[in-house]
């Protein structure tokens, strides 16, 4: 990370919790810009290795367009229902895009962590299943603003 959260310290999550969340949650907020400047969201499941966020999308979709006309990203994962439970990272830079397009399983060294990683907690599996519809995105953010409402102090 190379910007520094200055705004809600109190409520920003530790780097331990919040490498614990984004290990722990499975889908994300994807914002892009689209050609004409109209901003776009979208949602996937996604990776997190400890340093990125790995992102397996569908390579005929707008939001895949969209970062290969302009790899500037913004992507959000929370979680909570009620508001003294919410928590949550926004995460922001530029995606860069890591082997084949689309993805159908050639050996590529720098794939086997976020697709053993992605495999596992979103279908079970041990090895990566591919379609020949996905690639694979790897964001290593720029900027991470955190924060987790269970930190305040409870209202009485």
């Amino acid at each position: 990370m190379t910007a520094t959260q200055r705004r809600g310290r109190k409520i920003m999550m530790t780097p331990g919790e919040l490498d614990d969340f984004l290990t722990a949650q499975r889908t994300c907020r994807v914002a892009t810009v689209s050609a004409d400047g109209a901003p776009h969201v979208s949602t996937l499941w996604f990776a997190w290795d400890g340093t990125s966020l790995w992102l397996y999308s569908v390579v005929r979709s707008k939001r895949w367009a969209d970062l290969r006309r302009d790899p500037r990203v913004a992507i959000v994962v929370d979680t909570g229902e009620e508001y003294d439970e919410l928590r949550g990272a926004e995460l922001s830079g530029r995606v860069e895009f890591v082997g084949e397009i689309p993805r159908t399983g050639e050996l590529c060294a720098e794939l086997d962590v976020p697709e053993t990683l992605f495999a596992r907690k979103n279908f079970g599996l041990d090895e990566m299943p591919h379609d020949g519809r996905h690639a694979w995105m790897r964001l290593t953010p720029e900027k991470i603003v955190s924060w987790d409402f269970r930190k305040l102090p409870t209202l009485q």
